[in-house]
């Protein structure tokens, strides 16, 4: 038996207020749901992205990843395994340590790459801002409209394959800077920690969809 399907040999820890067995919730019942096809997804990005719309009307704690990776590993399944082994490349912190434990992270690792930013604060009152990544050979990228009339919270975040098209059309719309990498995220983390303070905050539904997939991103950058 291959490493890659061998059955995990150990629990994962959980928190402790969360007794094990605890029976999953509803909300928890429709992020199992939406991530049925999960084990059929071969691209990472496709399979982040899964997760990360998956959870977006969740706002997961650790109580929340605990109970989720508890009932991965206690049901053995190719959903439950692939759903494992995305948690453990995409998550953050304590919750990411107990996928790990339980499977080995899905393959190639992301890699950040270049950032850009164009400051329009003056005149249209935004930031825009591309980060590169990639997976080995396969780059992508995600932009991201911070507004700062609203004290830099972030209203617009995508991913796109082609960060080259990303570019060039930030470009015509005003001077694009390239920027640290570090820079670049230690903005996003304090513009999604403004945007977490105000939760009735207007924003586009993709700032939500692809917020696992930040959260993973601005922990790379600090690594």
């Amino acid at each position: 038996m291959s490493r890659n399907t061998q059955r995990p040999t150990r629990r994962p820890l959980v928190v402790v207020h969360r007794p094990l067995g605890t029976p999953l919730t509803p909300v928890q019942q429709r992020v199992v749901h939406r991530c049925r096809a999960l084990s059929q997804v071969t691209d990472p990005l496709d399979a982040e992205l899964t997760v990360s719309t998956a959870v977006a009307d969740a706002r997961p704690d650790e109580e929340f990843w605990a109970g989720l990776i508890e009932h991965a590993v206690s049901h053995p399944s190719r959903r439950n395994h692939a759903l494992l082994r995305v948690l453990a490349a995409a998550l953050t912190g304590r919750p990411r340590e107990w996928a790990a434990g339980a499977v080995l992270p899905a393959s190639p690792p992301l890699t950040a790459g270049g950032a850009w930013i164009c400051d329009r604060s003056l005149d249209a009152g935004y930031l825009a801002l591309v980060c590169a990544y990639a997976f080995a050979e396969d780059e992508h990228a995600m932009v991201f409209l911070i507004d700062e009339l609203s004290g830099g919270v972030v209203r617009k975040a995508f991913v796109t394959r082609d960060h080259l098209a990303a570019r060039t059309d930030l470009a015509a719309r005003g001077e694009l800077t390239a920027i640290g990498t570090e820079a670049a995220h230690w903005l996003l983390a304090r513009s999604y920690h403004r945007l977490d303070r105000d939760t009735r905050m207007a924003v586009d539904v993709d700032v939500q969809r692809t917020r696992l997939l930040v959260d993973r991103r601005i922990a790379l950058a600090f690594r």
